[in-house]
């Protein structure tokens, strides 16, 4: 897969969760957060400020995938939005 092809389908993922319409468990939303925290802005740095309850949940879940490069975040993220939008 070229890089072009796989930031044509993260693209592509990206606007099919944008468009969804259906709840989702909170792990399974935290997890795509992560994924594409990881896939655009890398490594969590300087993100601490701000902090109450909803976003130490979300820091904790991109803190978990912040070993994945951002090829591999956008492939796990099209992988999880393509499972839950058949």
């Amino acid at each position: 897969m070229t890089e072009k092809d796989l930031d044509t389908l993260f693209q592509e993922a990206y606007e099919k969760a944008s468009g969804m319409t259906e709840s989702l468990p909170q792990d399974v939303m935290l997890r795509i957060y992560a994924y594409y925290k990881q896939a655009t802005s890398g490594e969590p740095k300087g993100y601490y400020q701000n902090f109450d309850l909803r976003n130490a949940f979300k820091m904790n879940a991109w803190i978990q995938v912040q070993h994945l490069t951002p090829d591999e975040a956008k492939q796990l993220y099209i992988e999880t939005i393509n499972s839950i939008t058949k």
